[in-house]
């Protein structure tokens, strides 16, 4: 099950988001061979001209279970300030047998901050 947080953007910002990824254990989770990807949106059923992809990484040394996910200030420009996003952040695999194996980690709202100097 995915863990819950809400989360807040200054428009024209650049952004950087970091995320430990712990083991059942409590152990850092080794990242190695995971894809990971994220996007936000305005709603559920949102057209895809409102949906915005992260630049989402495992932080080297995959080891360490750390996720990164960035955005531009160009990118945080074009958001609806003073609207509420969508988003989620799912980890992917190769198991023994070909499958890719999705896992959703993180979700929650995204607030924007207006930007008074542009």
């Amino acid at each position: 099950m995915a863990h819950y947080e809400d989360i807040t953007i200054d428009q024209g910002s650049d952004v950087a988001i970091e995320i430990h990824c712990d083991s059942a254990d409590g152990a850092k989770k080794d990242l190695s061979n995971y894809s990971v990807a994220a996007k936000m949106k305005l709603g559920l059923n949102s057209d895809s001209d409102n949906t915005v992809d992260f630049n989402a990484i495992v932080a080297s040394p995959s080891t360490d279970g750390i996720i990164t996910l960035s955005l531009t200030n160009t990118q945080t420009s074009a958001l609806s300030a003073k609207k509420r996003y969508l988003y989620d952040v799912e980890i992917s695999f190769q198991d023994d047998s070909s499958n890719t194996i999705y896992e959703r980690i993180l979700e929650g709202n995204i607030y924007v901050t207006p930007s008074v100097t542009r």
